[in-house]
């Protein structure tokens, strides 16, 4: 289960999700036998190295933040 696949959440991925759309929508019954895992394994790849980015990213704005309150603090 992947999350929400809507274009303005995934700016890195959004090709590979407009892929598997196409397939979906250009194999109905084929989707459910394996036609487009490919593109699915693709996807959850994509997804997981995007959301790996974000916590990253996150943890050095909260790091950043918490630097920056512990100066203020000392200061007074």
């Amino acid at each position: 289960m992947h999350p929400s696949l809507a274009p303005h959440l995934h700016s890195d991925c959004l090709e590979i999700i407009k892929q598997l759309h196409r397939c979906h929508d250009e194999h109905p019954l084929g989707k459910f036998f394996g036609k487009c895992n490919d593109l699915k394994r693709a996807l959850d790849t994509c997804l997981k190295e995007e959301d790996l980015r974000k916590r990253r990213k996150n943890l050095e704005d909260a790091r950043r933040k918490r630097k920056k309150l512990q100066e203020f603090c000392s200061e007074e």
